[in-house]
């Protein structure tokens, strides 16, 4: 059992993106110092560390720094390859593990843990030959078909009807491995985040509702008011039991389908905090991010109470830009004030240096007494900034 580590020590985080940032935010708040290893001289945690260290996930000298410098590691995003983890843990506690954090990469991998795990997920083919793609069963359509790696936020996905379009989707992606996975009825969306300790101690935030637009996170409630309390259990139960099945420490989220049938399916899972469970940093007295510290460090994990029913709502980088009615689109910036006049509105902004359509520049948490005013002021805000209703 690794001990515990006290404030005062560097903790490390592999990746520089806004995860990452909020990530240091709780650490130092809670005394750490921060180390991040990114290539990028603009990353939004780079930016906020006490040390930026700018290399490539897989330099050897770069992992060697790292490893030097802090007393314990995390990530920020499950592309951080697998490798780069298992060497920085030959020299200092990792969490997640490499080989938990490599399930996560591969949706193939995935499902297959699923399986084994007794949670049932989507009916699925891997394709990864055109044996494999000509064996595909008429049942599985229509469906998305999904590269089984790098794929997020809608991106390397297709949604496919006919064995043609199947085909034509496969050759669009240059072959690669995918999964085909069958689409269901869909009647909601949930999200679970659970903390687990290196002792196999486990807490869990609330159950989240959440509204995907074009494969990204759009809306996220909690409490999920649309989801039977039954149903909330199971999902909480099988969260837990995924994360006991590969020995998991740190923050992990794992997404499911609610079934017009009733039936409840998980659709994948995330070995690091979640762009769901961000409103945590306002809504909750224990954040995800605060989590993700004290998992690393061995510190005490508290069950996280939600003190204040909230909407988030994710800021893409469309919203910098407006069009007039010659199709002339020019850069303008959001009406902050207008929202901030609102009550119950924290915003929360990347430090990203420029902004482009689908790009996660943000989010915002309403938080207020009541999950129904929460959604009143949410909806308010929407109309500000011109995102579409929910």
């Amino acid at each position: 059992m690794t001990p515990f580590i006290a404030p005062g020590a560097t903790l490390g985080v592999v990746g520089g993106g806004q995860l990452g940032r909020m990530f240091a935010h709780a650490a130092q708040q809670m005394g750490y110092a921060v180390a991040v290893l990114d290539p990028d001289a603009e990353s939004p945690a780079g930016g906020v560390a006490q040390r930026h260290i700018r290399a490539d996930y897989l330099d050897d000298a770069a992992l060697a720094q790292l490893a030097e410098a802090c007393a314990a590691i995390t990530t920020e995003f499950e592309n951080v390859p697998a490798q780069a983890l298992a060497t920085l843990a030959t020299q200092r506690s990792v969490a997640p593990a490499a080989a938990a954090v490599a399930i996560c990469q591969d949706r193939a991998a995935e499902k297959a843990h699923f399986a084994r795990s007794g949670v049932p997920c989507a009916p699925y083919a891997v394709i990864e030959s055109q044996t494999q793609l000509d064996a595909v069963t008429d049942d599985l359509l229509p469906g998305i078909l999904k590269t089984t790696r790098l794929g997020y936020d809608g991106k390397g996905q297709a949604r496919v009807k006919t064995r043609a379009e199947l085909a034509a989707a496969w050759a669009d992606l240059r072959g690669v491995p995918c999964v085909l996975e069958k689409m269901l009825a869909l009647k909601d969306e949930i999200s679970v985040i659970v903390a687990r300790s290196a002792t196999g101690a486990v807490v869990h935030f609330p159950v989240q509702q959440n509204l995907h637009r074009d494969g990204i996170l759009a809306v996220t409630e909690s409490p999920a008011t649309r989801v039977p309390a039954e149903m909330q259990q199971r999902a909480v139960e099988a969260a837990e039991h995924v994360a006991a099945s590969m020995d998991y420490v740190g923050v992990l989220c794992v997404e499911f389908f609610l079934l017009q049938d009733g039936s409840l399916v998980a659709n994948e899972m995330a070995p690091r905090p979640h762009n769901s469970g961000h409103h945590s940093i306002d809504s909750c007295d224990v954040s995800q991010f605060d989590l993700q510290v004290r998992a690393m460090t061995g510190a005490p994990l508290v069950m996280p109470r939600l003190h204040s029913p909230c909407v988030m709502l994710n800021l893409l980088g469309d919203l910098w830009f407006s069009a007039d009615g010659r199709g002339t689109t020019t850069e303008t910036e959001p009406d902050w004030a207008g929202v901030l006049a609102l009550p119950g509105v924290h915003l929360h902004l990347y430090g990203k240096t420029s902004a482009r359509a689908g790009r996660k520049m943000g989010h915002l948490t309403v938080t207020a007494a009541s999950a129904e005013a929460a959604g009143r002021t949410a909806r308010t805000v929407a109309t500000l900034l011109g995102i579409e209703a929910w």
